[in-house]
């Protein structure tokens, strides 16, 4: 429901318990109207880019499912998103399962119609491809910056002789299409065997800063964040987090985990740490529940949600 200020509430656990009612992003309202909203909880039910282990396809849903244990104000910066924002769960992008060049048209055409209300999205994926035709519709006025958690860069070339959108490749494709700033991009938590001794070149050649896991412990957490700040500076800044940044031992429902990375509670800190920057929108993708039938891993998708919704609410706010 919304009140008289046409700011969305959250449903009230202590009124209708988390396990009933409709599953939505947050227990916020559905709406069909992004000029009705400041941000958009959106998800892309889509695996397509997949290379191996198929099924963030199902993210979105459960996701929604465990996004019910989520409250209204952050325990430790005290923000309260719902009262400095609109916000509400606008569906799902319409995709194609069997046709990956459609459906990134219909993701670009989707999230086109949110920025142009002036509504800022933020996602559940979904395979990190879907970042890709996000970026093409919030970024057609200009390349933005990014703070991406990942294993992975995913700034491959190609797969399979010749195949070039994959979930390896999205940052690749947004630095040549004009979209995403090198220069203005971090990527934390890299890690993992690669297929050549080149796999990392394209991002330290196009000017991204790029902590590996090895950086990330030597750095320790609250350098991580003053180097994030540092590279993204003052420009629109795009927050993306694969949830494969994750220790497995965190989040194994995800296609392709890495040991030795991150704890939950270290890229909450990293999250937090982002308040103040000027955020334009998120994603959190990469969520594969066939993998973890516990549930867990959709909940830290949830969890690290709301993280990036707590910062991006007060960013919104800051400039309005």
């Amino acid at each position: 429901m919304s009140g008289s200020d046409g700011k969305f509430e959250p449903i009230d656990a202590s009124a209708m318990p988390r396990f009933a009612g409709l599953p939505t992003f947050m227990r916020l309202p559905h709406v069909s109207d992004p000029a009705v909203v400041d941000i958009a909880l959106v998800g892309v039910p889509w695996d397509g880019g997949t290379t191996n282990r198929a099924g963030a396809r199902h993210g979105p849903r459960e996701i929604r499912n465990m996004s019910s244990l989520m409250r209204r104000v952050h325990p430790v910066s005290g923000i309260s998103p719902y009262e400095l924002c609109r916000i509400a769960d606008l569906g799902d992008s319409s995709v194609n399962p069997i046709d990956l060049m459609e459906t990134l048209k219909r993701v670009e055409d989707f999230f086109t119609e949110i920025h142009t209300a002036g509504a800022h999205p933020l996602t559940a994926g979904g395979d990190h491809l879907i970042t890709l035709p996000i970026m093409r519709a919030i970024a057609k006025d200009g390349p933005v910056g990014m703070v991406h958690f990942d294993a992975h860069t995913d700034t491959n070339d190609e797969y399979f002789g010749g195949s070039k959108f994959t979930h390896g490749t999205p940052f690749r494709r947004a630095v040549e299409e004009g979209l995403l700033d090198p220069k203005r991009t971090i990527q934390i938590g890299i890690r993992g065997s690669m297929y050549t001794s080149d796999d990392l070149a394209y991002s330290y050649d196009s000017g991204m800063r790029v902590i590996t896991i090895e950086d990330y412990f030597s750095m320790g957490v609250e350098a991580v964040i003053a180097e994030a700040r540092r590279v993204a500076g003052n420009g629109p800044t795009y927050v993306s987090f694969d949830v494969d940044g994750l220790d497995p031992v965190y989040a194994p429902g995800t296609g392709t985990p890495e040991i030795g990375g991150y704890s939950t509670f270290e890229a909450q800190q990293m999250l937090r740490g982002l308040k103040g920057l000027n955020l334009i929108g998120g994603d959190v993708v990469e969520v594969a529940p066939p993998f973890d039938p516990s549930g867990n891993t959709a909940l830290v998708g949830a969890t690290m949600m709301f993280e990036i919704l707590c910062v991006l609410a007060d960013a919104i706010a800051a400039r309005s």
